[in-house]
């Protein structure tokens, strides 16, 4: 079974052609997708996706580029949202210090919230991390000591270092289009030791489609060529590769009733 665990199917990219793109997804043999919400303020749109169809589910948070339109945003708002039962995880959250698109002290105190709710429900937190490797390394660590809870590393770019601090945690990491980049041998090595129990699948759609298709809008349906580059890197055949993502898919999203 293919999985995308991180779609944002409710982006304006889709305002035309939605539909069109989760039947070209189901075409390509995507089985499941997660639509991922970047923020509280448009949850509603991005439920409404998982809402209609059977095969999507919808996770509720706030990205760190979108910290500052929250900054008062708490756990227990979260926790209220996440009781839908379509709802499987909480963020995407974290840090992004490359843009600065909110102030860092409002990303962390926002990021931390979202980490109160995931280990209080039980789900999941998707995790986003860019030019923080620190600083995240020290938030995931201080708050696991309060209390463990689950956590996905997305589309993990970020250096070794970190990887072990969050891989000791227990954290599964998503595997992107980013792999197949040319210039991403060190995104390779990474993925290279990653916990073999705990890598899943994802296309980030609508951005960061994967080489043959770079330079287009990123669809769900270009998973299968994460998935190519993905066993490349591990030396596992494509049967393999797609048993042990989905195997550590529902491990992570364990509401998601396995069929």
């Amino acid at each position: 079974m293919l999985i995308d665990s991180h779609v944002n199917l409710h982006a304006p990219q889709f305002a035309q052609d939605r539909q069109a793109v989760i039947d070209r997804a189901r075409e390509a043999g995507v089985a499941l997708m997660v639509n991922i919400s970047d923020k509280v303020s448009t949850f509603e749109a991005t439920y409404a996706v998982a809402a209609d169809n059977p095969d999507i589910w919808a996770t509720v948070g706030t990205h760190p580029h979108e910290a500052k339109e929250n900054p008062d945003l708490k756990a227990k708002d979260l926790i209220q949202l996440a009781e839908r039962p379509r709802v499987v995880g909480i963020g995407e959250t974290g840090l992004d210090f490359h843009y600065d698109l909110s102030p860092r002290d409002v990303q962390a105190a926002v990021f931390r919230q979202h980490v109160i709710a995931a280990r209080e429900t039980g789900l999941p937190l998707v995790v986003h991390t860019r030019e923080a490797d620190a600083v995240m390394g020290d938030i995931l660590e201080e708050e696991y000591a309060a209390g463990p809870f689950r956590l996905l590393m997305h589309c993990y770019t970020s250096g070794a270092d970190l990887a072990r601090r969050a891989a000791t945690l227990g954290a599964w990491f998503s595997v992107s289009g980013i792999a197949t980049f040319k210039a991403a041998q060190d995104v390779r090595d990474v993925i290279a030791d990653m916990p073999e129990g705990r890598i899943i699948l994802e296309t980030d759609c609508p951005y960061l489609a994967p080489v043959p298709m770079r330079g287009r809008r990123n669809e769900p349906a270009y998973l299968p060529h994460v998935l190519v580059k993905l066993a490349e890197i591990r030396g596992w055949t494509l049967a393999e590769a797609e048993q042990r993502t989905e195997d550590a898919f529902f491990a992570l999203f364990s509401r998601i009733p396995r069929p």
